[in-house]
C-alpha cells in the first residue's frame, strides 16, 4: 500500500479509511489463500509440522484466537475472518505456512488476561499484541517474535501534555494505561510520575477517559497509538515514543498454551515469514506509518 500521510488519513471518515486498508491487500496476506498456496509453503518437508499431525484443538482445523473487542490496525472491523490488518495476515500467513487453508481457520475470542495466565486454552495460538516476558512465559508459551513494538504516549490538542517534549515535561501529568499491559509497566518504568497512573480495564475505557479530560494523556503501542490519533480521538496527537526500559525491544508473539506441542511448529512458521520478508511485506502494507513519532528522553 503506499505510504499515506497522517494528516491525510485523519481527514478520512472512519468506513473510507477502512477501504483504503482493504485495498492495500493482497492474496498473499489474507484469508483468500487457496489450498494449493498452502500445500506448496508449509514448514516441514518432513511432515512434522501438517494438519494432519499437529495435534491442533480440533483435528484438521487451526483455531486462532483474539480480543473482543480487537482494534486496528492489528485487526480490521474487529472481524478477523477477513485477515485484514496486521495480526490477522500474519494468522492466515502462519496457518498457510502449517498447510491449513483460510477454510480450516476457525476464530474464536478470550480476554487478554485470561489468555495469559496459567491452564488449558480453548485455543491454538493468541494474537492480541501479547508481549513476550519472561514472566508470562513461566505461564504460557510464546512463538519468535512477528514484531517489535514501542510503547507511545497520545494526548488532545489543547491539553499540556499534547505539547510535552520531554518525560519530565510530563512527571506531573495524569497519564494512564489498560491494566496488565506492558503498556502501564511502560508508562511506571519510563516516568517518575508525582501521580500514581490511571488504571483501565480496556483501551476503549482508557480512551473515553482521554476524550472527557479525566487523564491528560494515555500509553499504548505505537501503531495503535497512530490509529486511535488519526481516526478514534478527535484533535488526537501523538506526543512521543517511551525509551525501553531494559535496552531490549518490546516484542509481540503468538501465545500459546504452557509446553504446547505446537509451539516448535508455529515459531518455525514465523521465522519462516521473518527470513523471506513476508512479515516486513505486511508490515509495510498494515503498518506503513508507525514510524513518525518522535522518541521522548
Amino acid at each position: 500500500m503506499p505510504r499515506l500521510s497522517r494528516a491525510f488519513l485523519a481527514s478520512l471518515p472512519i468506513t473510507a479509511l477502512l477501504l483504503v486498508a482493504a485495498c492495500g491487500s493482497d492474496d498473499d496476506g489474507t484469508a483468500a489463500s487457496s489450498g494449493d498456496d498452502a500445500a506448496d509453503s508449509t514448514v516441514d518437508e518432513n511432515d512434522q509440522c501438517t494438519p494432519e499431525s499437529l495435534e491442533t484443538l480440533t483435528p484438521g482445523t487451526l483455531t486462532p484466537a483474539t480480543g473482543q473487542p480487537s482494534y486496528e490496525p492489528w485487526i480490521v472491523g474487529n472481524e478477523p475472518e477477513n485477515g485484514e490488518g496486521f495480526e490477522g495476515a500474519v494468522t492466515y500467513a502462519v496457518a498457510e505456512r502449517l498447510g491449513f487453508t483460510a477454510d480450516d481457520v476457525t476464530w474464536t475470542r478470550v480476554d487478554f488476561n485470561a489468555a495469559i495466565q496459567p491452564g488449558p486454552k480453548d485455543f491454538d495460538f493468541a494474537v492480541s499484541q501479547f508481549s513476550i516476558t519472561e514472566e508470562r512465559k513461566a505461564a504460557v508459551d510464546f512463538s519468535s517474535s512477528y514484531y517489535d513494538v514501542a510503547q507511545t504516549v497520545i494526548a488532545v490538542e489543547g491539553n499540556p501534555a499534547a505539547d510535552a517534549a520531554s518525560l519530565e515535561e510530563l512527571r506531573d501529568l495524569r497519564l494512564g494505561a489498560q491494566v496488565g499491559t506492558t503498556s502501564l509497566q511502560a508508562l511506571e518504568s519510563a516516568i517518575e510520575l508525582d501521580n500514581e497512573p490511571s488504571v483501565f480495564n480496556t483501551n476503549d475505557d482508557a480512551k473515553l477517559a482521554l476524550d472527557n479530560g479525566q487523564i491528560d494523556g494515555l500509553v499504548v503501542d505505537l501503531p495503535t497509538a497512530f490509529y486511535m490519533t488519526a481516526v478514534e480521538i478527535e484533535n488526537g496527537v501523538i506526543v512521543g515514543q517511551l525509551p525501553d526500559a531494559g535496552g531490549e525491544p518490546e516484542q509481540f508473539g503468538l501465545l500459546l498454551d504452557k509446553d504446547s506441542a505446537l509451539t516448535e511448529c508455529v515459531t518455525q512458521a514465523v521465522d519462516s515469514l521473518r527470513e523471506d520478508g513476508t512479515l516486513d511485506a505486511l508490515k509495510q502494507e498494515w503498518l506503513a506509518e508507525v514510524a513518525d513519532a518522535p522518541e521522548l528522553s
